[in-house]
């Protein structure tokens, strides 16, 4: 069992400060580890024989058995001493809470009024709850009983200085008795751990967020339209998007969310079909439809001829599809029924009034049977009190979402459709280019540190579109001139119109100094705004050093202007904005984020989300953007961000489009001085690329070609057709059991992985025009980064031919790259094969007692 599983579900428990003196922590938490059974309880108390009856122990080494958890309830001046005490004594988890109450005043006195608080005791459920502020945090919980709401945990994790949101996640993850996940975060802490572990398990359980601190004012010492734009708040949206977790606003939310997110039935998209008995109420539900970005579906004309069969002949025909106030059950159910059917909708909200013939409850009973059949998402609004509270309950024990009112309805489903949408994005893990199609980078990282011992920080536009160039982002090429006589002779070469713009390390913004000129036609107007544009700047920035200007041929006709950037944020790096841009671009604030790595599908969805996506694709009569062209840009500019730890902000603005071709117009970088020497290949990622420097062609020994390479979220249907036809025996191997039912759910765990904390190898062959995966090599990396697990299957057709030492003989070199102190796995007694194997690479096998016939094998690395 892990430490944090140690914390949570102890077998064993010493309360250090334990005490009988009423009011005090010690007492409480001794009375509420005292409701529990299922742990042996140890009090801790140098001054006290017994504690409420139970013998007492002066130190926590008096404990005659290992200790699992040790709670630390004493002053704070005691507490090193005992924290090293626990340490001698091997104890596996710690809780530190602080103690000094009644006798330090009135503040004490309060801190004694938060221990009754303590004494709440919520009902059981499926839903966990970590939370950081602990008045909030006990708020929410107080209100949560009232509401009976179950939690399977609710968790305190203060100020997070050695357990935090990763950490719980993934021991929440592996829970069974957990199905949704809630947090209230102020900080995200480790971030690069939050969205491992929330990428890891997204997908199977739903993870709710409500972030307070929506508004900063972080943004304001950037250097770049990037940083000023993209504050900390929407960097937080788009990781969370990235991750596959929902965020909501409001903590009523975080319930509504907690309950629904982990339907089957998720939104496919935004087309929502009303079925109501009250027009009015379907009006309030059709403008909040259309405020979160939801269309009212399109009823198909085959639909309208249905309902027209069921409906009288005055009904709304069209959607909403109101019944009417006097409608029974039989029309209610056939409305319902004809738009699950209708391929332009996506989701069905039923709204019901008490009136007409049909009875809530009856009404309720049927609504659950086809609901629990359809594919579709279904909601419903039971308006009222008393009549209508049993249906309510009779839907919601079904796990049909049911709320009291329209508005609340309409927010779930957005969520449900949003929390759709973000998982989607887990499947995208864009990989590294290959060492042949990478672009050459490394006398540009020899230009930034003889920048950066210049004692600049900011790169010219010259050197700044280096960088571009290289990674294949279409510029206008910007050439130097010191003075007007190389300027005129620049434009010659080059060709009217031009544009000249100040060249200086110093100013960041030029056209906010007046340092840009546009549509210089001739040369006498080039020496007129040459000298003017001196004068300017002379005028706005005194004492800024000015090297000279640059001369660029102009691009003519432009449609549209972009901006494309990157800046490193506190908590999760690098990131990426692309939105409306020009010199309005901090103003207009139309932008999305998205974090690199990003590969097509996320840099479409990147675009998506802007106003100006829609503009692009075509605005009185100006011709549509290359969308292809931009994807690629934005690909290649996220490739370039990836490459260089080194770049704290980076503006391309404007990215111009013109005839639908976009061209760089201006580019700024700023580097991060404290980042010349990166500890390691992707520091300021918090998401990983797909390694493709892992990939190897090899042979088995009977010269079957293979393919060795990390493991694809797209290689579920080749994993699944494997693991599929494994002989029982080498299932049994390999799982430990025989598993005939291989399910999604599964499958999703093995192949989507973080490559940062896990890595599997898969070994691919071809025959004919077939892909097929021989065998799988995995090795998870332990939270501490300091010890793994491998475990390593061969399909039955290959066994005996190399394949499986080898992919072991690959995973003891990741443990080794990775800086690993020991890798372990478990194998069958009997599987003397894997066991032997094992003894050949260098492994020790251990042989526990009352082990079931299972052998432990481990490697010291280090």
């Amino acid at each position: 069992m892990s430490s944090l599983g140690k914390i949570f579900n102890p077998a064993t428990v010493a309360l250090i400060g334990a005490t009988e003196k009423e009011g005090s922590v010690g007492r409480a938490i001794m009375e509420n580890l005292l409701i529990s059974k299922k742990h042996k309880i140890f009090p801790v108390n140098p001054n006290r024989k017994t504690v409420l009856d139970i013998k007492c122990h002066p130190s926590v080494s008096d404990v005659p058995v290992p200790v699992d958890l040790a709670i630390i309830a004493t002053p704070a001046r005691m507490t090193p001493k005992n924290v090293e005490e626990c340490g001698a004594a091997g104890v596996e988890g710690i809780i530190i809470v602080s103690a000094g109450f009644r006798e330090t005043g009135a503040e004490g006195e309060k801190l004694e009024e938060r221990i009754r608080e303590i004494r709440i005791h919520p009902e059981a459920g499926k839903i966990a709850f970590i939370y950081q502020s602990g008045a909030l945090g006990t708020a929410i919980l107080d209100w949560a009983i009232n509401a009976r709401i179950g939690f399977s945990m609710f968790a305190s994790l203060g100020s997070m200085l050695d357990t935090d949101f990763g950490d719980l996640i993934d021991f929440l993850g592996e829970d069974p008795y957990t199905k949704s996940i809630m947090i209230y975060m102020e900080g995200v802490g480790n971030a690069r751990k939050f969205m491992s572990a929330a990428r890891g398990f997204a997908r199977s359980k739903p993870i709710i967020v409500l972030k307070s601190g929506r508004y900063t004012e972080s943004a304001g010492a950037a250097m770049s339209h990037t940083g000023a734009i993209a504050g900390d708040d929407s960097v937080y949206d788009a990781a969370f998007k990235r991750a596959g977790v929902i965020r909501v606003n409001e903590i009523a939310d975080l319930f509504n969310a907690a309950e629904v997110l982990h339907s089957k039935n998720l939104p496919k998209g935004r087309r929502l079909a009303i079925v109501t008995n009250a027009g009015g109420a379907a009006v309030m539900a059709a403008d909040s439809l259309i405020s979160h970005g939801g269309e009212l579906a399109r009823l198909s004309d085959a639909n309208l001829k249905t309902l027209d069969a069921c409906l009288p002949p005055y009904w709304s025909r069209g959607n909403p599809v109101d019944v009417l106030g006097d409608a029974d059950i039989e029309r209610y159910i056939k409305a319902v029924t004809a738009c699950l059917e209708d391929e332009g909708v996506d989701g069905v909200l039923i709204i019901y009034t008490p009136q007409g013939a049909a009875h809530p409850d009856e009404l309720a009973r049927q609504l659950v049977e086809i609901s629990t059949k359809a594919y579709k998402p279904v909601i419903i609004v039971w308006m009222g009190g008393r009549e209508v509270h049993k249906a309510r309950e009779i839907t919601i024990q079904n796990s049909i979402p049911a709320y009291e009112t329209p508005e609340e309805a309409v927010k779930t489903y957005f969520y449900m459709y949003r929390y759709g949408r973000n998982l989607q994005l887990l499947y995208e893990t864009p990989a590294e280019l290959p060492v042949d199609h990478a672009p050459p980078k490394h006398h540009l990282k020899a230009l930034i540190k003889n920048i950066a011992a210049e004692g600049r920080a900011i790169l010219t536009e010259e050197e700044s579109k280096r960088f571009l160039i290289n990674y294949g982002i279409p510029i206008t090429k910007p050439y130097h001139a010191k003075n007007v006589d190389e300027a005129l002779s620049i434009a010659g070469h080059v060709g009217y119109p031009v544009v000249i713009k100040i060249s200086s390390h110093e100013i960041t913004h030029k056209s906010d100094v007046g340092g840009v000129v546009m549509g210089i036609d001739s040369d006498a107007r080039l020496r007129k705004e040459y000298d003017g544009l001196a004068d300017r700047i002379k005028e706005k920035t005194a004492g800024a050093e000015i090297t000279g200007v640059t001369v660029q041929k102009m691009l003519e006709g432009i449609d549209y202007e972009i901006i494309l950037g990157a800046k490193k944020d506190r908590d999760f790096g690098a990131v990426i904005l692309f939105g409306m841009g020009g010199s309005m671009a901090e103003m207009l604030r139309d932008f999305s984020i998205g974090l690199p790595p990003l590969n097509q599908t996320l840099a479409r969805r990147l675009m998506e989300e802007t106003t100006v996506y829609r503009i692009l694709q075509g605005y009185r009569n100006r011709p549509p953007a290359d969308l292809k062209q931009l994807e690629q840009i934005i690909m290649s500019f996220s490739t370039l961000i990836a490459d260089f730890p080194e770049i704290a902000e980076v503006d391309i603005n404007p990215l111009a489009v013109s005839n639908g071709k976009a061209y760089a117009l201006d580019a700024r970088i700023v580097i991060d001085k404290g980042a010349m020497k990166p500890a390691s290949l992707y520091p300021h990622l918090v998401i990983t690329p797909y390694p493709t420097r892992y990939i190897i062609p090899w042979k088995m020994t009977d010269g079957t070609e293979v393919l060795l390479r990390p493991i694809r979220p797209e290689d579920e249907p080749l994993e699944y057709e494997m693991l599929s036809h494994l002989s029982d025996e080498t299932l049994k191997g390999r799982f430990f059991q025989i598993i005939k039912n291989i399910t999604h759910e599964m499958l999703i765990r093995f192949c989507n992985i973080d490559y940062e904390r896990e890595i599997a190898f898969v070994a691919e062959i071809r025959e004919g025009d077939k892909r097929r995966l021989a065998g799988i090599g995995r090795l998870i990396i332990d939270p501490d980064l300091k010890s793994s697990e491998f475990a390593v299957v061969v399909h039955d057709d290959f066994q005996g031919k190399g394949l499986g030492y080898k992919l072991v003989d690959m995973l003891i070199g990741i443990g080794q790259e990775k800086g690993l102190k020991e890798i372990t796995g478990s194998v069958l007694t009997e599987n003397q094969r894997m066991l032997k194997i094992c003894e050949e690479l260098g492994f020790k096998t251990i042989h526990l007692p009352h082990s079931d016939g299972v052998s432990r094998v481990v490697m010291t690395l280090v």
